[in-house]
């Protein structure tokens, strides 16, 4: 069935179940609607109470938090600004990750986010941690918190807590910042512990030394033969090899012109081609003498490095990037991510581990993600609110604080306005 088609019917089944409860009031105090979306909460939420015991380290723990998220809202406004420069000079087709859909962190949705088990568990892990935090800081704070619930609109969209409005307001200062800046704190850490212990984990595989085909060079010997891309050679004129080493041993006794015979598996079938070698490109290999078949091979040891070495701030970058990466080698790295073939190149320690990888990839790029973007200083952001409660104490002590819901709006303002850009800029440019 077309998913579109399930789309809808799922559509239709929750806006009957809906107007159901709605129209006759069922579970009146679990659940309320605000306009077409469903909450569903409830008040017991004492088990909150219990984090009071540890309130100097919860205070310790959002102070280091409020100056981690202040740095961070400095960095991304500054990354925002340079992006929408960078989007006027390059004047990018509107296509891709400039298309509207993929600026939203909804999966199955955004292009590069797949709908899948781990992507699921972890947006929802993301969200849970969020709203926990403020719950928590909430109560360290002496802040009393009302209810809790879940968001639904078809599917699980959100999750909140409810604090005292009345009690919150009388907070001032770092309370209220601690609180605000919690959510965005939890995110931040558990992204960067899910983000080692992605690379700690990915350590434990061991490459295979197989030579794999994962490239053929179009209008070379592979190429021409049809030899099929993710085959592994398993021999060369009737010579087993079992390493790339064992294939160049060989290829370097030929030349071009000279004819060979090249066994390959895939799926468990072995198949034989006959190669007509070519010389070397070029541009490749000026020193090389002999055949070249027009293969790439895949190499597992490099990748593996290549991860190991993300916790370096170009590492950092490589794997943020990584949903969107499509060349440069840097496609290699997506085995992080998605189910792809090349977990076949590797032996996994365990079953269920390229599961496990996923979902650590999944939790620790979404939560970075999600905190980063809540720490923007615009409201209703939580990076908005401390913004808001920095200026109010700010312009108070100058007896200024009228004039803090105009500079609070004006940045807001500005910021909406910068997202914007970077949406429409690539259509208006191109009108």
């Amino acid at each position: 069935m077309d998913w579109i088609l399930i789309l809808i019917a799922l559509v239709a089944i929750y806006a009957i179940a809906a107007y159901y409860i709605h129209s006759r009031k069922l579970w009146a105090d679990h659940i309320v609607f605000y306009g077409p979306i469903m909450a569903i909460k409830t008040n017991r939420v004492k088990f909150f109470d219990k984090f009071t015991a540890l309130r100097t380290f919860f205070r310790i723990y959002g102070t280091i938090g409020v100056i981690a998220v202040i740095l961070v809202s400095v960095f991304i406004t500054v990354m925002l600004f340079l992006s929408v420069r960078y989007t006027l000079m390059i004047r990018p087709e509107p296509t891709g990750i400039y298309e509207p859909q993929n600026i939203f962190l909804l999966p199955g949705i955004n292009d590069y986010v797949p709908s899948t088990f781990a992507v699921w568990l972890a947006f929802i892990i993301t969200i849970v941690i969020h709203e926990f935090g403020h719950a928590i800081l909430c109560r360290v704070e002496d802040i009393k918190v009302k209810g809790m619930g879940v968001l639904l609109a078809v599917i699980p969209i959100g999750f909140f807590v409810e604090p005292d409005d009345a009690e919150l307001e009388q907070k001032k200062g770092m309370p209220k910042v601690r609180m605000f800046g919690a959510g965005i704190t939890n995110n931040l850490v558990v992204g960067f512990c899910c983000f080692v212990l992605l690379i700690l984990m990915f350590g434990m595989v061991v490459p295979e030394t197989q030579p794999a085909i994962n490239g053929i060079y179009k209008g070379y010997p592979a190429d021409n033969a049809s030899v099929p891309q993710g085959s592994v050679v398993t021999a060369i004129n009737g010579e087993p090899v079992a390493s790339r080493a064992d294939v160049s041993a060989i290829l370097n006794t030929t030349k071009p012109g000279d004819t060979i015979s090249l066994t390959t598996t895939k799926d468990g079938i072995a198949t034989d081609y006959k190669l007509t070698l070519a010389a070397w490109p070029a541009e490749y290999s000026s020193n090389q003498t002999s055949g070249f078949m027009g293969v790439e091979y895949y190499d597992g040891v490099a990748v593996k490095t290549a991860v190991g070495t993300m916790l370096s701030p170009i590492g950092f970058l490589q794997f943020l990037i990584v949903p969107f990466a499509s060349g440069d080698g840097s496609q290699y790295l997506r085995i992080l991510a998605f189910d792809t073939p090349d977990t076949s190149y590797y032996q996994a320690p365990f079953a269920g581990f390229w599961g496990l990888i996923h979902l650590l990839f999944w939790c620790a790029w979404i939560n970075i993600n999600v905190g980063i973007f809540n720490a923007l200083p615009m409201v209703p952001l939580d990076g908005g609110y401390i913004f808001k409660e920095g200026v109010d104490r700010l312009l108070d002590r100058r007896g200024l604080i009228k004039y803090s819901g105009y500079v609070v709006g004006a940045v807001s303002y500005v910021m909406i306005v910068a997202l914007i850009s970077l949406i429409t800029l690539p259509y208006l440019l191109h009108m």
